[in-house]
């Protein structure tokens, strides 16, 4: 009959970190610097998003929207010829006026928000 193998028991003194060589050990090559963490961005520049100009807004009772019919008026939270909001699938992007290019409409940025591009390419 063999004789059954006992499992060795492991004593944390036994361990010697000297025999490891960790000043050989690169963090350069194992991590990703800060410079590889600027990647090349061209993959996303492809990825469809909706670009959407909004005139304006105003908050009314869902009674008063019912009551209004052909050729009411519900006026609007923004004076005429203020910068009208422009969305990123629907996140605030910066401000813009309406221009006509080739009997189309179109939008002429005015501003765009920092936090709109925070992070990207950065």
């Amino acid at each position: 009959m063999s004789e059954a193998q006992q499992p060795t028991a492991f004593d944390a003194d036994d361990l010697n970190f000297d025999d490891f060589q960790l000043e050989d050990f690169s963090t350069e090559s194992s991590f990703q610097t800060q410079a590889s963490v600027e990647r090349d961005l061209s993959f996303f520049k492809s990825i469809p998003v909706t670009v959407t100009l909004e005139v304006a807004s105003k908050e009314i009772a869902l009674g008063d929207l019912m009551k209004a019919g052909e050729g009411s008026v519900i006026e609007l939270d923004k004076l005429n010829g203020e910068p009208l909001d422009v969305k990123v699938n629907g996140s605030l992007m910066g401000h813009a006026e309406v221009v006509v290019i080739n009997d189309k409409y179109g939008l002429r940025l005015i501003d765009v928000l920092d936090s709109a591009l925070s992070g990207v390419g950065r």
